[in-house]
């Protein structure tokens, strides 16, 4: 039988230490010649031999694309928890290039000699089942510690991770009926050679596997075979892999149709028998097998019985078109902790596809609409403080690899950038031009999301919002169709996304007309904040009579512990000048006492670079609240210092706004409330004291600025867009999106 698995090939270099160089030239000729895979023997005891592991690391740093693995690790030579940490190591710097092949170990006499200990076949078969479950226990990304009571091996709390970049595989080189049925109950691999075992023997062996696998409540599909095998070429048959080309592939394709090997290895250190297998027998072994069999080989990942169990109720897996196979991370890959949660709030989603183009994004939402009871969530950087951006139990359309920054038009500043661009690689790419564009506070931050909503950042009072500078989207609707959004083509649509994009379609890329701007001064500000109303007041007072390029934004924190109330002031001049800078920062440093100061000039690209590249680990949910405010008056002051000093939030920030945000008709985009000066959002523990605190606050605010909340009550629609706004937006709805497929946010229902 088949397996359906695609065809692979590789090859097996023996690690001579006598000419190093050679290898290393093979091992890169292998990838040249196309192969899917290269491996070397392990015999640590061997002094002829260099070391595997070291040699593996050294032909990932020396490849690009070909997968490496031993041809078999010795692994009683090669401590399991050890093995784990360099194997996830060497995934990640080899970009999920790794595969793992063990053996239980022979040759005991030199193994003694190198320190290891002499075991029984039985023994050897126990030691390897250990040092599986060892390797996958090291891997996963549980936050627990991992204790594991082996016969042989013994784990007292290991920390786990790193976590590799792929599901690295487990292959075993196994020939006895006890080996056999620990691939079937274990393994991901069986990898034999044909030099040890006869191919008659293969379908007596895989018997044995399946049978083992079903008992385990496995697939036997799941696990992949392997062979190793060797021979030589000549014009006319002598024997097995004895003879041309074309007598290679009569050979191996019973190898195929009828004992389910799905990768073969060829042993060879001959360049030239690389390249004829390469050349000759696998174009036409590939094609031999699928007019054999024509629909045996399938795309489809196949998971494992471990990974299924995690499967979220629901959600038809089984369906995942074929083009995005390679996208998906479901609950039981080991990529799964990298993807399920956002900067802020930790999620358990049923299954996220990292889509790569615009064909996926069809595809995924298509998916999406097939599944209309269960929620959905579109993510650029999945930093938003709303966390919407992650679910449990739905379905996420991760954007984060559609990343592209290019200039379209130099002339008029026209750039085109994709919605998982993060601000701060958006700022880095300008920052050559002499060109920025307003993005918030945070470079690790996505394009996507702050573009559809707004975009308050450190130039808005000079230069505006983000949504200001926008010229046209491409975006995928509800329905799959693909349009574009401007001034001139869909006019409607393309106001609504400007305030109001994430309820009407998915924008795949963004056109941004960008501002010039050259070094800015760049001020952080610690402040003696005891009399917190009165410096709320007078810092407010203060950036609104300001000129237009002085931008601030203030953080005050409850004092802790008998500390006194501090407020942490960061100002953007937009001038190179010193005099000009020190200017708009003068009476600012004169509000209160100053405990620290930090004052340079620098890019704004510098600025922007303030995020870490690392995966989000958020957990729980967020609880923050915002409001729009015309000006900071004294009763609002006195309000939002009780609201500081009552412990119910442990981070208070205002955002200047303003300036050039008040200039753009407030019709002119579906973000309204633009004569609002300031943007406040409080961040708390308790959601119900928060909520409370908060709307007894409501009627000193004019508005809403949904990126910063929070609180999904449909009554925050009233508050983040006027009466004629919503009420437009709510027929657009109607019109792009009649079903609601967008619903899993501040929703417009149509």
């Amino acid at each position: 039988m088949h397996y359906g698995h695609l065809l692979k090939f590789g090859t097996f270099i023996t690690p001579s230490a006598q000419k190093p160089e050679r290898v290393v030239a093979l091992a890169k000729q292998s990838e040249e010649l196309g192969y899917d895979l290269v491996t070397f023997q392990d015999h640590p005891y061997q002094p002829a031999f260099l070391d595997t592991w070291t040699l593996l690391s050294w032909i990932a740093g020396q490849t690009e694309r070909i997968h490496l693995a031993a041809n078999v690790l010795n692994v009683p030579l090669r401590n399991p928890a050890l093995l784990a940490r360099s194997a996830a190591s060497l995934d990640l710097l080899s970009a999920g290039r790794l595969e793992i092949a063990l053996g239980a170990g022979a040759f005991w006499d030199q193994i003694k000699a190198m320190g290891g200990q002499r075991l029984t076949g039985g023994q050897a078969v126990e030691a390897l089942s250990e040092a599986v479950e060892i390797l996958r226990g090291l891997w996963d990304s549980e936050d627990s510690p991992l204790r594991f009571h082996g016969k042989h091996y013994q784990l007292k709390g290991a920390q786990r991770g790193p976590t590799p970049v792929h599901d690295i595989p487990i292959w075993i080189g196994a020939y006895g009926p006890r080996m056999l049925r620990l691939v079937g109950q274990k393994a991901d691999g069986w990898l034999p050679s044909l030099g040890y075992i006869k191919p008659e023997a293969l379908q007596a062996a895989n018997t044995i596997i399946d049978e083992a696998a079903r008992e385990a409540g496995r697939d036997p599909r799941e696990i992949r075979r392997l062979l190793n095998i060797s021979g030589t070429f000549s014009n006319t048959r002598k024997g097995f892999l004895q003879g041309s080309s074309q007598h290679w592939v009569e050979d191996l394709l019973p190898l195929i149709v009828n004992d389910g090997i799905g990768t073969f290895i060829l042993m060879a250190d001959d360049p030239r028998t690389m390249e004829q297998f390469a050349l000759e027998v696998i174009p036409a072994l590939r094609e031999a097998a699928h007019r054999a069999l024509p629909d045996a080989f399938s795309t489809s990942r196949i998971r494992s019985a471990a990974a299924r169990a995690k499967r979220y109720p629901g959600i038809e897996y089984d369906r995942v078109p074929a083009s995005l196979v390679d996208t998906a991370i479901e609950p039981g890959d080991v990529n799964y902790a990298r993807v399920k949660s956002t900067y802020m709030r930790g999620g358990a989603p049923g299954i996220v596809f990292q889509v790569r183009n615009v064909e996926q994004v069809i595809e995924a939402l298509a998916f999406a609409r097939s599944h209309p009871a269960i929620p959905l969530a579109i993510r650029s950087g999945g930093h938003g403080i709303s966390g919407r951006s992650t679910n449990v139990g739905g379905i996420i359309i991760d954007l984060s690899r559609l990343n592209k920054i290019e200039v379209l038009d130099a002339a008029t500043r026209r750039v085109r950038i994709e919605p998982g661009a993060r601000w701060m690689d958006v700022a880095a790419a300008l920052a050559p031009y002499g060109w920025a564009l307003s993005s918030g506070d945070y470079g690790g931050v996505g394009v996507g999301g702050l573009a559809t909503a707004g975009g308050i950042g450190w130039l808005a009072r000079k230069h505006g919002l983000t949504i200001d500078h926008l010229r046209a989207v491409e975006m995928v609707l509800a329905d799959g169709s693909v349009v574009r959004a401007s001034d001139k083509e869909n006019p409607e649509l393309f106001w609504a996304v400007r305030g109001a994009g994430s309820n009407f379609g998915i924008v795949t890329s963004f056109e941004f007309e960008v501002d010039e701007v050259g070094p800015v001064g760049w001020a952080q500000l610690i402040l003696d904040a005891r009399d917190t109303a009165s410096l709320l007041e007078r810092w407010g007072a203060i950036v609104e009579a300001a000129p237009r390029d002085l931008t601030s934004f203030l953080i005050i924190s409850p004092p802790r512990r008998g500390q006194p109330t501090i407020a942490y002031v960061m100002a953007l001049v937009d001038s190179d000048q010193p005099e000009i800078i020190i200017d708009r920062l003068q009476p600012i440093a004169n509000l209160a006492p100053m405990y620290d100061q930090s004052v340079f000039i620098t890019s704004y690209a510098e600025i922007m670079a303030n995020a870490q590249d690392t995966e989000h680990h958020g957990q729980g949910e967020p609880v923050s609240r915002s409001a729009l405010v015309e000006h900071i008056t004294p009763a609002f002051a006195k309000a939002a210092a009780e609201l500081i000093n009552s412990g119910t939030v442990y981070i208070f920030q205002i955002r200047a706004v303003g300036g050039a945000v008040a200039d753009v008709d407030p019709d002119a985009t579906a973000y309204g409330n633009r004569s609002a000066n300031f943007s406040v959002t409080a961040f708390g523990v308790n959601r119900h004291l928060l909520n409370a605190r908060w709307d007894s606050l409501a009627s000193h605010f004019s508005g809403l600025y949904l990126n910063f909340e929070t609180d999904t009550r449909p009554e925050r629609l009233n508050d983040a867009f006027p009466p004629r706004t919503l009420a437009r937006l709510r027929e657009l709805k109607r019109r792009y999106d009649p079903t609601n497929v967008f619903r899993d946010n501040f929703n417009i229902i149509p």
